[in-house]
């Protein structure tokens, strides 16, 4: 029997048991559908979230005082006894920084947002020094943006995002209206280009205010976050790195063989975390779908020997026609192969199904990575054949003439 008649007659054979093929591909179908929807969901979440802090610029970091992802107690309550970042360590890094492009500090919370009867809630309230603007590439499309002088001053002039304009000042400009922020009145002088949405939450829901006159309304007790740009010059972020580490370590008068008392980060570090934090997600979700495609696999063997009890006359016959050992065994791999590999592309479809009907109802970015199909096909064939081996080897062991005895 040549591959392709194989190939045919094994098609046939499932055909004429719809039913039971379709039942017995279920475990490989869920399986696959499982990992091309989660490698779809993360290699999405991943392609934006890298999109997304490239725009922030790969020459800036942060200094914080504690990382922003913290794997274990132990490390956790060392990082709650350093020191706030203060607003005179930006004063003090802000002239001593001789690589610093451009350097600013922030602070934010959530607040809400209140004019006449409307309001928003869960509002992004940041202080910012002018200089975040330029940092955060935050371009202002109306007004114009904060300034050294609100900064010194200390002025009750913000910077708004569109769900601010839309929610409270719609149908009017907003340029030079009053808006109460967490009880306090400000005067509009910009709106922010809109950003739209990250993971089904809008980037357009925020306020910024001069860093001095967040501190004076919402207290100096939290930590300061201070970015700084490089420039794009090849290793500028590495030598700003180094001096950075040494000022602050200098000012905060860390022992030499010490660790940091602060956290520096950049675009790659949080991309870094990201990574791990959906490596672990991802990882155990394939490993549940790694279950289920042992199951559909089991299955599969199970159902393969019934369909060798059934057909025992028919190997008996094809045997005694001249059929090779390695002929009948070709022909039920061939069908264990086959009816894996139709799970395996339905479960293809169904998981990029899945992934976009999140993207469409969460809002949760998705891309299907053409590697993941492959392998998920690739994957369903061979335990297709792994679990088919067993059931073809019985099969090709049949006695012709036991087999053409059985009974039909």
């Amino acid at each position: 029997m040549g591959f392709l008649e194989a190939i045919q007659v094994a098609l046939q054979s499932l055909w004429a048991n719809k039913m039971r093929t379709v039942l017995t591909m279920l475990g490989v179908v869920i399986g696959v559908a499982s990992v091309i929807a989660v490698v779809t969901l993360s290699n999405g979440a991943k392609m934006f979230v890298v999109k997304k802090i490239a725009n922030h610029g790969s020459d800036t970091l942060t200094v914080q005082r504690m990382n922003p992802v913290i794997f274990s107690g132990e490390e956790y309550l060392k990082e709650t006894k350093r020191k706030n970042i203060d607003y005179d360590d930006f004063l003090y890094l802000q002239p001593a920084c001789t690589r610093c492009v451009s350097i600013g500090a922030s602070l934010n919370s959530s607040g809400t947002v209140v004019n006449g009867k409307q309001s928003t809630t869960n509002t992004e309230i940041s202080g910012w020094t002018s200089s975040m603007f330029e940092i955060n590439d935050l371009n202002v499309v109306e007004g114009r943006a904060l300034t050294p002088t609100d900064d010194k001053m200390g002025t009750h002039d913000i910077v708004v995002g569109y769900d601010i304009v839309d929610n409270l000042l719609p149908n009017q400009d907003p340029i030079g209206q009053e808006i109460r922020v967490d009880g306090e009145v400000y005067t509009v002088i910009g709106v922010g280009e809109r950003k739209g949405e990250v993971f089904g939450q809008s980037e357009d829901n925020y306020v910024d205010m001069p860093l001095s006159t967040y501190l004076h309304t919402h207290g100096e007790h939290q930590s300061l976050n201070i970015s700084a740009k490089a420039g794009m010059v090849p290793g500028a972020l590495d030598n700003l790195i180094d001096e950075v580490r040494a000022l602050m370590r200098a000012r905060r008068h860390d022992a030499v063989g010490t660790d940091d008392d602060f956290a520096i980060l950049t675009n790659d570090t949080f991309i870094s975390l990201f990574n791990q934090i959906t490596g672990m997600f991802a990882g155990i979700i394939i490993g549940i779908a790694a279950i289920s495609l042992v199951v559909g696999g089991v299955v599969i063997m199970n159902i393969m020997l019934v369909s060798v009890t059934e057909r025992t006359r028919e190997i008996g016959i094809r045997k005694a026609l001249g059929a090779k050992r390695r002929d009948v065994m070709l022909q039920f791999l061939i069908e264990a192969a086959t009816m894996a590999l139709l799970g395996g592309f339905f479960g293809v479809l169904l998981g990029v199904a899945l992934a976009e009907i999140v993207t469409t109802v969460v809002g949760f970015p998705s891309a299907v990575a053409l590697w993941a199909v492959f392998l998920g096909l690739f994957v369903a064939t061979s335990v297709g054949i792994f679990f088919g081996v067993y059931p073809a080897h019985k099969a090709a062991q049949l006695d012709p003439i036991v087999a053409l005895r059985a009974e039909l």
